[in-house]
């Protein structure tokens, strides 16, 4: 299914068109909402939208269960934990119970160990131990895009890259250790939506979209609908 792509003005509209289309998707969907977050700061505006007027009354917090796409492997107060970004634009501003959020286990473990807690996390919340593509694990995925063509922490050139039976993997092959969900889990999704914003990912951004299969963007095949929203810097 070839994507559908959104164009924004700018960063803003671009938070407030994904902030309308998570809503929506919350309030369309009968018992729990479950939705796996990215890390960046694009993602970050959209949370703190989130959190504020009219998108906070308006969304069902009761029933709404947020994962992580991925995280690095620090302490989830290290400043670059995207727990700890997620958890001060977002979770701690409204009022989501907190066993209905799930951060990555990050010490005391490796991170072997981490992502197989992880995996098992969300074979519980599911269910099941394999996935049905009739029942998609998730019911929004937000996903990034990295300049060299990675999401979530699926790099170019990485293992993870052929991973189609684990649910979440460590990547170490980087300079610095990281957990994410592999394809399998990112695709198993209602809808997907990619945030792209700025001049310096327009490069990348055209090659994604002409399906270019050496960046690790381009291969996600979702069951569900996948979108693209871009500002126009990244557009143009």
């Amino acid at each position: 299914m070839k994507p559908a792509v959104e164009i924004l003005s700018d960063p803003e509209a671009l938070a407030h068109r994904a902030a309308e289309l998570v809503l929506h998707a919350a309030q369309s969907t009968i018992g729990r909402f479950a939705m796996a977050l990215s890390g960046g700061s694009t993602p970050r505006r959209l949370y703190e939208l989130m959190a504020r007027a009219p998108y906070r009354s308006n969304f069902p917090w009761h029933r709404a269960h947020m994962f992580l796409g991925d995280e690095r492997f620090v302490p989830h107060m290290d400043e670059r934990s995207n727990y700890r970004m997620a958890a001060r634009a977002l979770f701690s501003q409204v009022p989501i119970a907190e066993a209905n959020v799930y951060p990555v286990p990050t010490s005391g473990v490796s991170p072997a160990d981490a992502a197989r807690a992880y995996e098992r996390t969300l074979k519980s919340f599911y269910g099941a131990e394999t996935l049905d593509p009739a029942r998609p694990l998730f019911d929004v995925t937000l996903l990034g895009l990295g300049e060299d063509g990675h999401t979530a922490s699926l790099f170019p050139g990485t293992d993870v890259l052929s991973e189609r039976k684990r649910w979440v993997a460590a990547v170490t092959e980087v300079p610095e250790p990281r957990i994410t969900l592999t394809y399998p889990a990112l695709e198993a999704s209602r809808q997907v939506i990619f945030l792209v914003a700025g001049e310096e990912k327009r490069a990348i951004f055209a090659r994604v979209l002409q399906g270019e299969q050496d960046f690790p963007a381009a291969r996600l095949r979702p069951t569900g609908g996948l979108l693209w929203l871009a500002d126009a810097a990244a557009a143009a």
